[in-house]
């Protein structure tokens, strides 16, 4: 598919199922966060990240906007990773010196 000048591949849609589990994912202490609207984001061959709709980046804009804009180092606060979340509608991206603590949420009946 092509939008504009911009051809878009291996897309697929993301379904809410509530026979799924619905998680909740806490950060103890981040560096930076940021929460983009998906309509106006596109792939960038420059970042590097392992996982799919959950992905932590080896190398990554925002990391590089973390390094020039902030003083963290691994020294202070400490070595930090670059997690990101694609939702349905939002790209999050996290700057933590920890890892995501995941617990699962009940869901409500209606």
């Amino acid at each position: 598919m092509t939008i504009g000048n911009i051809e878009i591949n291996e897309s697929y849609s993301i379904d809410i199922d509530v026979t799924l589990p619905q998680i909740q994912m806490d950060f103890e202490w981040y560096i930076g966060y940021s929460v983009r609207n998906e309509s106006y984001t596109v792939w960038d061959d420059y970042e590097q990240f392992d996982g799919k709709i959950f992905r932590v980046y080896s190398k990554s804009r925002y990391l590089d906007f973390i390094k020039i804009s902030t003083i963290a180092t691994d020294d202070y606060p400490g070595p930090y990773k670059h997690y990101g979340i694609s939702c349905s509608n939002h790209i999050i991206d996290i700057v933590s010196t920890s890892d995501p603590i995941i617990t699962e949420v009940a869901r409500e009946l209606l």
